[in-house]
């Protein structure tokens, strides 16, 4: 907890800022942007507005920050996934890790993705960009590694690589949102193992 008042220049903190976003990342995660109030926000951080504002900006500088740590943190198998020696096992790690992540104990269901934009009116559009962004790019990476598989004879030469990284996108923020609807982790992963068995889908 915070303490009151204005800090001396040159004091730290009086809370634990990685903790507040992490704790922030949770409630969009949750309740997605426009339903995560600056209350919400500011009760599960244990903090007041005006230590939220001095230590992470408004209301959307505080989603990006949260966004990046999901990035790094929950989401951080999608980058992995694109370590693996073959396009087929990118595509299996990344439906396996999106099936963990989305039900992972303790956390809310479905991916903070996914979930912060379901619902986004005129207030969230900044929002609402930063994920359409968040998302091109993660297509955009898988399908510069499925152009590399088509180089390296891994996939057939035929294969479109944008097309297979929309396709396994699609996948997996479905996963999420079935997750976010309640469908066991064992089901989601029957769904993931099931799609792997017509890879690729050409």
């Amino acid at each position: 907890m915070e303490t009151l008042g204005k800090a001396p220049i040159g004091r730290p903190r009086g809370f634990d800022t990685d903790e507040a976003l992490e704790r922030a990342m949770r409630v969009f995660w949750e309740l997605g942007y426009e339903g995560a109030g600056l209350t919400d926000l500011t009760n599960a951080m244990g903090i007041t507005r005006s230590s939220m504002y001095a230590a992470f900006g408004n209301k959307d500088d505080l989603f990006r920050k949260a966004l990046e740590r999901y990035t790094e943190g929950p989401a951080s198998y999608a980058a992995r996934a694109l370590l693996e020696p073959t396009a087929r096992q990118v595509a299996g790690a990344m439906l396996d890790g999106a099936v963990r992540a989305t039900t992972r104990p303790g956390c809310p269901t479905g991916c903070f993705g996914v979930q912060a934009s379901l619902v986004a009116g005129a207030t969230a559009r900044d929002a609402r960009d930063a994920l359409i962004t968040w998302r091109e790019e993660a297509i955009a990476r898988l399908r510069d590694r499925f152009d590399r598989a088509v180089d390296e004879g891994d996939l057939p030469a035929d294969a479109d690589p944008t097309t297979l990284a929309r396709h396994l996108m699609a996948l997996a923020n479905g996963i999420a949102v079935q997750a976010a609807g309640g469908t066991p982790r064992d089901d989601l992963q029957q769904i993931a193992d099931a799609a792997m068995r017509s890879w690729p889908p050409l």
